[in-house]
C-alpha cells in the first residue's frame, strides 16, 4: 500500500482524496491507475456516486482537504 497525504493506493486500486465544501458536503475523489476520475458524496453514512463536475471543487478556496484523522472517522 502506498500513502501520500490524504491519498491511499493499493496496486490496481483507486487512490482517493477527501474534501469538505464550504456548505459541509464531504466528497472523495478517486483516481485509478489510468488517470480516470470519479466522485463520491457522503450522504448520512453511505458513499453515493456524485457528479464528475464536483472534482473541480477540490481547488476552490472554500473547500478544505480533510486530515488523516478526519478521514479515519468516515465510513468506509
Amino acid at each position: 500500500m502506498r500513502r501520500s497525504g490524504n491519498r491511499r493506493s493499493v496496486d490496481g486500486v483507486s487512490e482517493s482524496s477527501f474534501y469538505k465544501t464550504e456548505r459541509g458536503t464531504i466528497f472523495r475523489l478517486k483516481e485509478d491507475d489510468e488517470g480516470r476520475l470519479s466522485v463520491e458524496l457522503l450522504q448520512t453514512s453511505l458513499w453515493v456516486q456524485g457528479p464528475i463536475g464536483m472534482a473541480g471543487l477540490r481547488v476552490a478556496p472554500t473547500t478544505t482537504k480533510l486530515t488523516e484523522r478526519q478521514i479515519q472517522s468516515l465510513p468506509q
